[in-house]
């Protein structure tokens, strides 16, 4: 069986697909103006065929996990038609989505009896006027409800990423407010530092802060550093045995942050996307149209390993392809 392997010796089992550009929040680091239509693509977002050709393609390259992205994955009105596509191939193991929480507490029950096995939550702040402020919709008690309904069914696997903004969301006080919270509740918090893409230089030189202030607080509480394998992800985790919760910083501006990388992208339209950074990216689109092109793809998937490069180098202020966070789902 082939699998998908780069010239540094790593591996890759894990997909991001990003099923659509759009995005129903105008958070000030991706959106701030909201989702613009982009005029100079008019390809439409991948159908369910492709998606399921797609899945078959990558399970047969290794593939056993696939996180849903968008923009915001569930303004699809087929979303939970994917999720079924995509728990129908037998090698794919685990299916995961990445969501803003929009109507999280309407769409708790259907996500989990979906089977999807896990949920990624972007809540920037646990202050109602800062994450309104942050995302331009005041929509955080709906999002916490969805939580807890989430958690009232016994779905356990809930993570929630805060992207750090220097002077909104960085202070000891807001820390604080996050242990309190998962210290009752079984959920992840991961602190994502703000990351620069092509068009948001001046709000990046504004709120831009390193995640090492997140990680001395962590160790002044005595917070302990958790380890996992290699092919673990770029998350550092602290866990404390006094909480429900875990901690964790993703800090792509650090040494050696992609290192451990595991994981592929796919835009809504159809590209492969070797980094979230990267400056090239190829179109699979025409392989995804028919039942026998599966072989083809997996060859020109496999040949295009060769080309990805060892780091993002995004500490160089190289942002690539990647315009706004939205267009390959973060």
């Amino acid at each position: 069986m082939q699998t998908l392997k780069d010239s540094f010796g790593r591996t890759f089992p894990y997909i991001r697909l990003s099923i659509t550009d759009v995005c129903n929040f105008k958070c000030g680091y991706c959106l701030p103006n909201g989702y613009q239509v982009d005029k100079s693509d008019n390809r439409k977002f991948l159908h369910l065929e492709e998606i399921k050709r797609l899945a078959k393609v990558f399970s047969k390259l290794g593939v056993s996990k696939i996180r849903l992205t968008g923009g915001e994955p569930t303004v699809r009105k087929d979303f939970f038609e994917i999720i079924k596509i995509l728990k129908n191939d037998a090698g794919i193991k685990r299916v995961v989505i990445t969501t803003n929480g929009y109507h999280l507490n309407e769409k708790a029950k259907m996500l989990v009896d979906s089977g999807i096995n896990g949920i990624n939550i972007s809540i920037d702040s646990l202050k109602r006027n800062i994450f309104k402020n942050v995302t331009g919709h005041d929509r955080l008690p709906e999002i916490l409800q969805g939580i807890k309904i989430l958690q009232q069914l016994n779905f356990e696997n809930i993570k929630i990423n805060a992207v750090l903004l220097n002077g909104i969301n960085a202070s000891e006080k807001d820390f604080d407010l996050w242990g309190e919270f998962i210290k009752k509740n079984k959920v992840d918090l991961r602190y994502i530092e703000l990351m620069q893409t092509g068009d948001n230089l001046d709000y990046f030189n504004k709120y831009h802060i390193s995640s090492k202030i997140f990680k001395d607080y962590l160790n002044k509480k005595k917070w302990i550093y958790q380890t996992f394998g290699k092919d673990a992800g770029p998350s550092l985790n602290y866990i404390n045995p006094d909480y429900k919760g875990k901690f964790g910083i993703i800090a792509p501006y650090s040494k050696d942050f992609c290192r451990t990388c595991n994981r592929l992208r796919i835009t809504s339209r159809g590209d492969l996307r070797l980094c979230l950074f990267g400056s090239t990216g190829i179109s699979i689109r025409h392989l995804l149209q028919k039942d026998d092109q599966i072989e083809e793809l997996q060859d020109l998937i496999v040949g295009q390993m060769k080309f990805k490069k060892e780091s993002h180098y995004l500490e160089l202020g190289e942002t690539g392809l990647t315009k706004n966070l939205s267009k390959t789902g973060g």
